[in-house]
């Protein structure tokens, strides 16, 4: 199922990458890559890493196939905002999307009550981060019934998808995630997620609210999430250091995902004051963050959804070919993403080449025998 919820993931960025040079307009196209391809990763992830964070057991076969569900429902999402399904087809996938949300949230409450002793606070991240997707998705009735603040829910909506779920459940898995890359633990790690949840929590809200409203509010909440992105750098720098970082295929375009995070935010900031328009802003969050995010992760996390149990020569070899060349693809991933957000089609082209990159070191992990 992980794995493939993760090669899914990269054929969604590619059907998506097609679909805007064959002009299918922004909102399917973006949803492709965000609705069919992200949100079934994150939720296939977030089910990974809590049995890890709570100390408990797997999850059983509820739990495993709500990706499924999302993806599911994405997909029906694409089709009615391409016009191919009724409109009444969107309340469908939200709905189902908002029992998913809920349902795992609901699931993660229940490990968390039960661990013995502390669970880690990364946990706590990801029900803040389903909170905000389950927020984001009950605004589509809303503003299908009441098209007159379509324009306003849909910032909503938007920013609760990017930087709440999206966002918490990266800022709440990177501290984990990087660390395992490179090997020695981040003995700040724990301390950091439970001080800067609030901080992020405040900051998603206030973004979402801002961008609707009133562009300083928007403006106090980028910095407040700057601040927790710049706190994980300045960690990681101190503990790892930039050579270590740089050196790593995996943790290099993880690392570089965080630079592009808080890079981004000022340019949503000026999205939201009217001074750049929302589709470069929309690309250049999924060619700064979220694909050098997603590549970092597959990474790290394939080989061993594919060679599970105990480390192996196979799986390190696996992860040994998906490495190669993380730091250029991390490179090219936020070179695009700055470019995209200043509108430059160059910007296209390096992402092209960062994706086409990893799809060929996907091709060769999975073709090789050990």
């Amino acid at each position: 199922m992980l794995v493939y919820l993760g090669i899914c993931a990269v054929l969604a960025f590619l059907s998506a990458g097609v679909a805007a040079l064959r002009g299918v307009p922004p909102a399917p196209t973006f949803h492709i890559a965000f609705a069919v391809g992200a949100m079934p990763l994150i939720f296939g992830a977030i089910i990974h890493f809590v049995p890890v964070l709570t100390r408990s057991a797997a999850a059983g076969g509820g739990v495993r196939n709500l990706p499924l569900a999302v993806q599911s429902a994405g997909i029906v999402a694409v089709l009615g905002l391409a016009g191919s399904l009724p409109a009444w087809s969107l309340h469908v996938a939200a709905t189902v999307t908002a029992g998913a949300a809920l349902a795992l949230a609901a699931w993660i409450v229940g490990r968390q009550r039960g661990t013995l002793g502390q669970p880690h606070p990364g946990a706590r991240w990801y029900v803040a981060a389903l909170v905000a997707l389950l927020v984001a998705v009950s605004l589509v009735p809303l503003w299908l019934a009441r098209p007159e603040l379509r324009g306003a829910l849909r910032l909503v909506h938007l920013h609760l998808n990017t930087l709440g779920f999206i966002g918490l459940a990266a800022l709440g898995t990177l501290p984990v995630l990087l660390p395992t890359a490179l090997g020695p633990p981040d003995a700040t790690a724990a301390t950091r997620l439970a001080r800067d949840l609030p901080l992020a929590v405040a900051g998603v809200g206030l973004v979402a609210i801002g961008v609707a409203t009133e562009w300083p509010l928007a403006a106090a909440g980028a910095l407040l999430l700057a601040a927790v992105g710049l706190r994980h750098l300045a960690a990681w720098l101190e503990t790892y250091g930039h050579r270590a970082i740089v050196g790593d295929g995996a943790a290099a375009p993880l690392a570089g995902a965080t630079l592009g995070f808080v890079l981004l935010l000022a340019h949503g900031v000026a999205h939201s004051t009217g001074s750049t328009a929302a589709r470069p802003a929309i690309a250049a969050f999924a060619a700064g963050f979220l694909l050098p995010l997603v590549s970092g992760a597959l990474t790290q996390l394939l080989p061993v959804w594919r060679h599970p149990g105990t480390d192996t020569p196979r799986r390190r070899e696996m992860l040994r070919l998906l490495a190669v060349g993380g730091w250029v693809r991390g490179l090219l991933f936020l070179g695009a993403g700055l470019l995209l957000a200043f509108d430059k089609n160059a910007g296209y082209a390096l992402l092209a080449v960062g994706l086409g990159t990893f799809a060929g070191a996907l091709l060769r992990a999975f073709a090789h025998r050990a």
